[in-house]
């Protein structure tokens, strides 16, 4: 065993077995073992003491648009993982869209990976992209360490990502269970979508009323009646409507593979407080009402909800117009997803415990890497965030990270300051201070 060179201690310490006093051993970038919190430090060893701030495991979001290469003005490998790691995340999972060229190719996936190599300030992974014209590419795709396979089954918003139909989502969904492969969805159905008001401007009503609650039932439906087919393994992404539950949760029971998540955003903020013509506040599926918000809480709650992730979607600020049809859907979220969650999970009656059930241990699990992420357990990456989780800090959009600026949660708010991010054994940012790049390129385990 390799000689004990780092010992973190805090009187708060979130383990699986639960939150205690502790003192978390480091050697070569590990945990070695989680002891009494009076342990004696180990001769050589460095004492970080972070009194009663807690220490939790770094978070592992696995919906991130870095948007890098091609639309690095969106957002940047650099800017992206600074955020990250300011916001207590020290793993993410890159979405194959909106770069350009889209991770649907080896070649593809080989050009992200130069990119993101020396500009990450955390561990960095990536997802394919399942298209009507690619299905010859899944495999080397998932040969090649993807951790999945990404499709739309409505407009992705950008051209170079089509969506699936049915038959074509047949087609990749027979290729990636053939080789054991995950397959994950934005399932909104288009023929509801197209039937649907379609109103153009600044109204959130107007909006909300276009991507309905239904188109987001039918698609999920499609999904799972080709999933049981299939014998597939699928995760829902950034479910918005709880109406769509019952259906998850009767799936599980028959024995379908399908897992779901959804966003800081859906759980912290209501249609009924979006501003006309913010468009801040645009996503797709949307923001939907306080009582549909309910619902997703109590989901997290009896576990029919796997996980949170952001679905950090950013652009460039101008094309966030004051029109709802026509202005950029997605939330900048990776600097405050953890606090958003934590300063609404709290008023509910949630612990920290949960917090990182839903946003470390469950997410790790999602894409293989719950043999080193998500939990402070000895033999795993020693990943830590350190929160001060009964202070609370004004949302401010200069002080950000991100590459553009615009949030919606500006103003606002937030319990839960992140003091300091460790990335195996090492401090990537401390009260706003970054070391220079440490992150490493993770592939999907074997």
């Amino acid at each position: 065993m390799p000689d004990v060179q780092l010992v973190l201690r805090s009187t708060r310490v979130i383990t699986p077995e639960g939150t205690r006093p502790a003192s978390v051993t480091v050697a070569d970038g590990r945990i070695v073992d989680v002891l009494p919190h009076d342990t004696e430090v180990p001769p050589g060893a460095r004492l970080e003491d972070v009194g009663d701030d807690v220490l939790l495991p770094g978070l592992v979001d696995t919906h991130v648009h870095v948007n890098d290469p091609g639309r690095t003005e969106w957002e940047g490998f650099w800017t992206a993982t600074r955020a990250a790691a300011a916001g207590g995340i020290t793993t993410l999972v890159d979405m194959p869209l909106n770069s350009l060229p889209p991770t649907t190719t080896v070649d593809h996936l080989r050009t992200k990976r130069e990119v993101a190599a020396a500009r990450a300030h955390v561990d960095v992974g990536f997802w394919g992209g399942a298209l009507p014209d690619n299905v010859e590419d899944l495999r080397p795709l998932h040969d090649a360490g993807v951790f999945g396979f990404k499709a739309f089954l409505s407009p992705s918003g950008v051209d170079e990502f089509p969506a699936l139909d049915r038959e074509q989502l047949d087609r990749s969904m027979t290729e990636i269970a053939r080789f054991g492969g995950l397959l994950i969805v934005h399932a909104e159905d288009p023929h509801h979508l197209a039937s649907a008001p379609q109103r153009g401007g600044p109204k959130y009503a107007d909006f909300l009323a276009s991507r309905p609650r239904g188109a987001e039932v039918t698609a999920i439906t499609t999904l799972i009646e080709q999933a049981r087919r299939h014998g597939a393994r699928v995760h829902v992404l950034h479910l918005s409507s709880s109406d769509a539950l019952p259906l998850i949760a009767g799936a599980r029971r028959e024995g379908v593979a399908i897992t779901v998540e959804t966003c800081p955003h859906y759980l912290t903020l209501t249609a009924e407080e979006v501003p006309d013509g913010a468009s801040e506040f645009k996503c797709c599926p949307p923001i939907r009402e306080a009582a549909n918000q309910d619902v997703l809480w109590q989901a997290l709650a009896d576990g029919t909800i796997d996980c949170v992730v952001t679905d950090h979607s950013p652009s460039t600020a101008d094309l966030k117009t004051d029109d709802f049809a026509t202005a950029w859907g997605g939330i900048s979220g990776l600097q405050l997803s953890l606090s958003a969650v934590w300063t609404e999970a709290r008023k509910r009656g949630h612990d920290l415990q949960d917090v990182v059930r839903w946003m470390s241990t469950a997410t790790a699990r999602l894409v293989g890497l719950d043999a080193r992420k998500g939990a402070i357990v000895a033999g795993r990456d020693a990943d830590f965030a350190v929160l001060a989780p009964d202070e609370t800090f004004t949302v401010t959009p200069a002080a950000l990270q991100h590459r553009n600026r615009v949030t919606a949660y500006a103003g606002r708010t937030l319990y839960g300051v992140v003091r300091s991010t460790w990335l195996r054994g090492e401090r990537v940012v401390t009260d706003g201070e970054f070391t220079e790049p440490k992150g490493q390129l993770l592939t999907r385990p074997s």
